[in-house]
Formats: structure tokens, sequence, C-alpha cells
């Protein structure tokens, strides 16, 4: 959605969390001045005192569940839950229902996200058939579809059969797109719901061992390297799977790969209770795997963040643990988890936080538009932060249609204070800005 005739000025803000404090201009969308005092003769204002502007974040990994489970998240509130993370571009993944394995599914997503018009929402199509793993489907109908697919996965399953997901991975290629994996074999996690460890053991959980993943990340990495095609590996949860990513990196295959919030801050400790609100796919692991994630992710061996964002209604998951949905809440609340394993830890600066976050997300899957540099003649896509705010997550103050949020009660710091898409403020002090 293009914005006309329209003017913003965003005041006092360190661009990157550098130098001193400037104002930015916005006209029709585009940064137009960066400079001290420009606020002559301009309307709208965001008073960005003492507050950080980053280029808008992207996350390549969200659900929001419509088609077929808006119950629990809709494109509206899930874009509402964007916009107040700081988010200007969101990546849907396929396991709607019905699957989103067709253009009249993706087409129907686009377009839903720029009529209620908060972020971008982009479809993520399904590598196969109703996700089932046996045929591919119609990748090429919905990259050339009005959706304009760039990303295809199965996640929530993994594409575990080799010669499929080759036969993929050079699809893909052909047609300029990215295959995401959920790397999971699924034979080695029969009935398995938390992390193979001690914690498990002592609990009586069934446990998922970490070559579950490391196993398809290994076969992965090798298929795009014999295919000199690209994959990208979905929320990597174990250091073992760093020092894959290290090993393939270290030998030009092409291959990236996104970490989550929680998998950066819980561990398996928090299984302690028994509290389904902790059970999620891959498993939270051990603290030790928490610290390479971040390591990683500070390094550039794990590419970004991405939140996984997987809303769930109260009866799938106020259950018994083994019958409960994996998945957590994740889009408002991103930027503080990073901040608190990332920023607080000097690991990442707040220039380091825009790579993670918006610059190599946005560029994994060529969005031209956004992860832009904060610059005149720029794209608008900005987010102010506030970082030295601290804030107390209570699930009802979520927009999200579900509750399962495993940051109840924890104090983090960093907040958004405004988001902007193409020039237009889409939330401001907590509040969504509707259209």
């Amino acid at each position: 959605m293009s914005v006309s005739n329209h003017q913003l000025l965003i005041t006092d803000v360190r661009l990157y969390g550098e130098g001193d404090p400037l104002d930015v201009l916005i006209d029709d969308g585009v940064i137009s001045a960066i400079d001290t005092d420009l606020s002559a003769g301009v309307e709208e204002h965001i008073d960005g005192r003492g507050g950080v502007l980053l280029p808008g974040f992207v996350d390549l990994h969200t659900h929001l569940r419509e088609p077929g489970r808006e119950d629990t998240e809709t494109i509206e509130t899930g874009s509402a839950a964007a916009a107040l993370g700081g988010y200007t571009a969101v990546f849907a993944m396929a396991n709607t229902d019905p699957v989103a394995d067709s253009p009249v599914i993706t087409d129907h997503v686009w377009a839903r996200g720029q009529e209620i018009g908060l972020v971008d929402v982009h479809p993520v199509g399904a590598v196969t058939v109703g996700l089932a793993g046996t045929r591919l489907a119609e990748l090429g109908a919905m990259a050339a579809g009005a959706g304009r697919v760039r990303m295809f996965s199965d996640d929530g399953k993994c594409v575990h059969d080799p010669l499929l997901m080759r036969r993929a991975l050079e699809y893909a290629t052909g047609l300029g797109v990215l295959i995401a994996q959920h790397a999971e074999e699924p034979r080695l996690t029969v009935d398995a719901i938390a992390h193979e460890g001690p914690t498990a053991a002592r609990l009586g959980l069934a446990g998922w061992p970490r070559s579950a993943e490391e196993s398809i990340v290994a076969r992965d990495a090798i298929l795009a390297r014999d295919a000199d095609a690209r994959v990208h590996i979905c929320h990597a949860s174990t250091a073992g799977t760093v020092e894959l990513l290290r090993w393939a990196k270290s030998h030009d295959i092409a291959i990236t790969a996104e970490v989550t919030p929680h998998h950066l801050l819980l561990d398996d400790s928090r299984l302690v209770g028994y509290d389904p609100v902790h059970k999620v796919n891959p498993p939270l692991r051990e603290a030790s795997d928490c610290q390479a994630l971040r390591a990683a992710l500070a390094e550039g061996v794990i590419d970004c963040v991405a939140t996984d964002h997987a809303p769930h209604a109260e009866q799938d998951k106020c259950c018994e643990f083994a019958q409960a949905r994996p998945g957590m809440l994740g889009l408002q609340t991103a930027l503080s988890v990073v901040a608190a394993t990332m920023v607080a830890d000097g690991l990442l600066d707040w220039r380091g936080v825009a790579r993670v976050m918006s610059e190599r997300p946005a560029a994994i899957v060529g969005l031209p538009d956004q992860g832009r540099p904060i610059a005149v003649g720029e794209p608008a896509n900005l987010v102010v932060i506030d970082p030295d705010a601290e804030w107390t997550v209570t699930a009802e103050e979520l927009v999200s249609r579900s509750r399962n949020t495993p940051f109840e009660s924890m104090t983090l710091p960093a907040r958004v204070r405004a988001t902007v898409l193409r020039g237009r403020v889409t939330a401001v002090e907590g509040e969504v800005r509707w259209t």
C-alpha cells in the first residue's frame, strides 16, 4: 500500500544507537532528509527522544493460522502483534487448513495482509502437497502468483525424503526461490516431547535427541552442495547444528539459518513443573546449547532471528504435557529477548540487532524494500525503540488471539516505541494505528 502526499518527522533519535540524536524526515514513504531541527511545517511527529532508530524488523518464520484456525490467530491479529513488535514484514508459514500448497491459498494470504496494511505478510508455500512429504507442490505457480511466494517450507514437518528434498532444491534454484527446512528426522522423534538429557530423564519425559536435527542439517547441506542450491535451516537449536553450519559455510555451501528468541533465552530446566507453555518444536535444549546459539548469532554462523510465533488455543495448551501442541508466542517479545540475551551481554550492539532482525532476513529472501540502510532516498520501513525501557510481560497485554507466552511475568529490557511502514505509523506507544 503506497502513501502519497504525506510527511512524517521522527525527532531526536540515534541512528543504530550511534552518534548524536538526529531528525528523520519522511516524504511519501521515502526518507527525504536526515539532519537536526527539521520540524518546520510537518504535522505528524514521532517523539524519538532517548530512542534508537533501526530498519523495520523482518520475520522469516511466523504462524498466522489463517485460513483454518482463526480461533487461535488471524492475519489481522497477527499483523497487529507484528507491528507492536517492530516488524514491517513477516513470512506466514504454510501449515494452515487448508495447507498453503497452491496459489489459491498463498494469493489469499498476500491479499489479506495488504488489505489490513499493518505489515507486509508474505505467504510461505508448502514444499509438498498437504505437507505429506510425498509429492512436490505447485512451486512455480505459487512463485508466479499474486502472492509472489519467495520461500517454501513444510515447517512443522520435515521434508525427510532425500530425493524429494533434492528435487525441491533443484526446482527452487530454477525459480529463484528458497527452501526452508524443518530439520527433524521423524524416525528419531517418535513420541518425543522434550530434549533428550538429564532433565527429561528426571521428569520421565520421552527424549528428543539432538541428532534428529543435526542429521537433517548435515544431509541438506550436502544436498545443497551437490545441487548448487540454497537451503535455509529453520529454528536451529543445538550446539551441534552450529558446528555443522560453520563447516558448511567454510566449504562455500549456500546455507543460512535462523534461531528463535526462546532458544536463545530458555533452556530445558523450564520444564520442571510440566507447564505445557514450554513445549515447543524443536524442544528447549540445555543451557550449553543456548550459549552456543548466542555465540553463533553474534559471529554470523547463524544468520538471523526468527520468532516461530505459534499461537494455540487454550484447550491445546492447558492439558497434559504429552498431549499439548508445541509452540509459543513471539512477535511482541522478540526485540526484548534479543536485547536481554545479546545486547545486555555485549554480544551485539544495536547495529548488530539491525543485522540479525532486519538486514540479513531481508537479504535471505530478497526483499528489495526491507532491511535497507537508514539513508536519504531509502524506503521508510523503520522502528523506534526505547533501549532503556523495562516491561513485565503479561499475556493479557499481548494482542494475539492466544495466550501461550513462555515469558509471562518476566521483566525484559527494551521496548518498541513506534513502527513505520512505508512512511505510515502502524504502531506507537503500545497502540496499533489501524488504517
